[in-house]
């Protein structure tokens, strides 16, 4: 009986033992696993945070940048609007106002068609401002033709304000010099001046 107890006892031992060794085994692997997964997880979220960081940089950037050209573009069209309101102002009244009048009108007529002449074989046609009309027309009938030497046949329109258009009598083109075109020719000279007074 002492003998049996012993021997159950020893089994009883050893079974304990063996059970201690497998469970410290298993809980050693488990804890393991749980430290290798913590381990990944957090390098995952190392890396999740890194790229966000990265992200928000380069997204930083943009809008800093986009923020910066946009502010220039808005300077550079400030500046445009200022300086196309000037040269408006210095040019557009004025120059509507001179090639408005037939005694202003008579003395360029003169000139470029003395000059469209000597170029030109044909007799020259003019397009002329209908409200100076007449102001113009017996003008162009007696004297201009007389100074040029050639025949000038002459229409009147009213989508010409100011100024007027030449060319052959043939009509194959015009040279267009309305108060549109001389506004334009002088504000390109007057731009670059008046640019270097009002920003250096």
């Amino acid at each position: 009986m002492d003998k049996l107890q012993e021997l159950t006892q020893k089994l009883y031992n050893e079974g304990l033992s063996k059970g201690k060794e497998e469970g410290q085994a298993v809980l050693a692997k488990a804890q393991a696993e749980a430290a290798a997964i913590v381990k990944k997880a957090q390098e995952e979220a190392a890396a999740i945070l890194a790229q966000a960081q990265k992200e928000a940089q380069d997204y930083k950037i943009k809008v800093e940048g986009d923020v910066k050209m946009a502010s220039v573009q808005a300077l550079q069209a400030t500046r445009a609007g200022i300086e196309n309101l000037i040269v408006a102002k210095a040019v557009d009244a004025p120059v509507k106002e001179a090639l408005s009048s037939a005694d202003f009108l008579k003395g360029i007529i003169e000139a470029v068609a003395k000059n469209f002449s000597a170029q030109e074989s044909t007799d020259i046609a003019l397009v002329l401002p209908e409200k100076l009309q007449k102001e113009l027309e017996p003008f162009v009938k007696n004297e201009l033709s007389k100074a040029i030497g050639k025949g000038v046949e002459t229409s009147f329109a009213k989508k010409v304000n100011g100024g007027f258009k030449i060319g052959p009598k043939d009509g194959s083109y015009f040279i267009s010099l309305t108060d549109e075109n001389f506004q334009e020719l002088i504000s390109d000279y007057l731009r670059p001046t008046t640019k270097a007074i009002l920003f250096g």
